[in-house]
């Protein structure tokens, strides 16, 4: 991500980064569906039991059942390993594009 000009810290666990400074500003998270401990759909439904709305990214090799879980719980995007460094950076696009909602250059009407 910091070779495309994103600031970026990771994290051992979810525990980790629920434990860190860094949920408050974070912008995107990118998790894995499987991780240590708490895994990405928990954390997801953590999250958003909290009202915290950072969007997510979820990585994952496992089959549907997994994807349509995330995708339920308002993950931005699933992408599949081997997925292409395009398809993340897509992605992120997405994720950041949801934080800064409707344009204010829009004509009111």
């Amino acid at each position: 991500m910091e070779s495309v000009g994103y600031a970026a810290a990771g994290f051992v666990s979810a525990q980790d980064f629920l434990n860190s400074a860094h949920l408050s500003r974070t912008a995107c998270l990118i998790l894995d569906l499987h991780m240590p401990g708490i895994g990405g759909l928990e954390l997801q439904r953590r999250l958003a039991a909290e009202h915290v709305r950072t969007p997510i990214i979820f990585i994952t090799a496992d089959g549907e059942p997994a994807v349509s879980a995330a995708l339920r719980g308002g993950a931005v995007a699933v992408l599949r390993k081997p997925f292409k460094q395009e398809s993340l950076l897509e992605a992120l696009g997405s994720a950041l594009a949801q934080l800064e909602g409707p344009s204010r250059d829009a004509d009111p009407g």
